[in-house]
């Protein structure tokens, strides 16, 4: 595999479980700190830690799926923040949570620190000063 997506590109698929407590408010909050992909431009490996904070509505995100979709990505090309992007795009459409936040930090490269941020809401759509503000 070249890094670039091809139509034999293993399928891995995001998933959801039902939510039991849908009655009640909280946070669920996930962090992965190995998340790796290649950079478009020189196809070396950029490393990431991913943060995920959301507050469920009727679905919650199977972990085992989610841990092997971010795994995925680890012979894809895809720049950081198309990647932080298609990971919230991603959630939302498979687990529909009321909010959420994304927090996609990338390891030091050629001296330059990059934190990828976003927050979407279900009622009230994107909102830049949360995610500047972070969570």
């Amino acid at each position: 595999m070249n890094g670039k997506r091809d139509s034999n590109e293993k399928i891995v698929s995001l998933k959801s479980i039902e939510n039991k407590n849908k009655d009640k408010k909280y946070v669920c909050k996930h962090i992965f700190p190995e998340l790796t992909a290649l950079c478009p431009t020189t196809a070396l490996p950029d490393f990431y830690t991913v943060r995920l904070l959301y507050e469920p509505s009727e679905r919650l995100v199977e972990l085992k799926s989610f841990k092997l979709y971010l795994l995925k990505y680890r012979n894809i090309e895809i720049y950081h923040e198309e990647l932080a992007n298609e990971i919230l795009d991603e959630f939302v459409k498979v687990v529909h949570p009321n909010w959420i936040f994304i927090e996609l930090k990338v390891n030091i490269r050629g001296g330059i620190s990059t934190t990828v941020r976003r927050y979407w809401d279900k009622n009230h759509g994107e909102d830049i000063e949360k995610a500047i503000k972070g969570m």
